[in-house]
């Protein structure tokens, strides 16, 4: 099958070369995901007392918010969102047990094909309503929690945290160059929530020197943060991710990398910073915190 060059291909390092799929399995972990409904809203959970570990109330919770279209693709949209591998034996030996949350947006393509109902503020309450429901119906409780989000689901993963910040310890957002004001990021270093920020540099939806570049002092700067943002996307096969389906999205899609584990299909690390992948880094995030909440 031709593939299409991407229109970034003269930029890339001598030697390197382009990689046309993620090498990931799609949909080998499906059957591990459970189906419920809240608020208006599917979502899909993943349980871990249902699969192998103990029942008890800490386990961290793991909660993805998918990009803009996923929610139109069935199934696939758990892994679209980056979470299918996070339900793996591997990724969760690696957090000694987590649940996993997908909510599902009520997304659908109007008379012209344009998406229509994609993350924005008339959500905030209904995924709010949403968590509390899985909370208290499939868990005994939880510890730390994660928000994770993809493209426009990495910008309401902001959205959520500025109105809801009592709900979550760790922020996740991957491609988001809606970066919140000054003022906002101090809110959440002063309850003691920690950011990670991941965007390629090479991000084909915003520039990240005019945009991004200029946040990431302030970022860089709070008292628990990690700023990952590497030269380019790559994919297992360490080749420079290319998505092309009539725009360019290789870069734009680092949520492969995070799927990945930030790791390479022979076990190396894709980004020395994080020797252990995104679940080690994780681990040690939970141990900080004693598995409990902050308070």
């Amino acid at each position: 099958m031709e593939r299409p060059t991407p229109p970034w291909i003269n930029q890339i390092p001598e030697g390197a070369f382009v990689s046309y799929d993620p090498t990931y399995p799609t949909g080998k972990y499906f059957d591990r995901f459970e189906r419920d409904e809240a608020a208006g809203l599917k979502y899909y959970f993943f349980d871990p007392t249902k699969h192998g570990y103990p029942k008890k109330k800490d386990y961290p919770l793991l909660i993805f918010l998918h990009g803009t279209s996923n929610a139109l693709v069935g199934d696939l949209c758990i892994n679209y969102t980056g979470a299918e591998m996070y339900a793996s034996d591997e990724y969760q030996k690696d957090l000694g047990g987590a649940y996993i949350l997908i909510p599902v947006a009520n997304e659908y393509r109007d008379e012209n094909e344009n998406v229509v109902g994609f993350w924005n503020d008339e959500y905030i309450e209904p995924v709010s309503e949403l968590i509390d429901d899985f909370l208290s119906k499939h868990t005994l409780g939880v510890g730390v929690r994660f928000l994770l989000g993809n493209s426009s689901g990495a910008r309401f993963t902001f959205t959520m945290a500025k109105y809801h910040p009592e709900k979550f310890d760790v922020l996740i957002p991957v491609g988001a160059f809606e970066i919140p004001a000054d003022g906002i990021l101090d809110i959440f270093e002063d309850l003691g929530i920690t950011l990670f920020y991941a965007y390629s540099k090479h991000d084909e939806f915003m520039s990240f020197e005019r945009v991004v570049l200029p946040r990431l002092e302030k970022i860089s700067s709070m008292k628990n943060s990690f700023v990952f943002t590497p030269d380019w996307t790559y994919n297992g096969d360490k080749g420079i991710a290319s998505i092309n389906f009539g725009i360019e999205m290789g870069q734009h899609c680092l949520m492969n990398e995070i799927q990945m584990n930030i790791k390479f299909d022979d076990g190396t690390p894709m980004d020395e910073s994080l020797p252990g992948g995104l679940t080690s880094w994780m681990a040690e995030e939970i141990a900080r915190r004693g598995k409990k909440r902050r308070r």
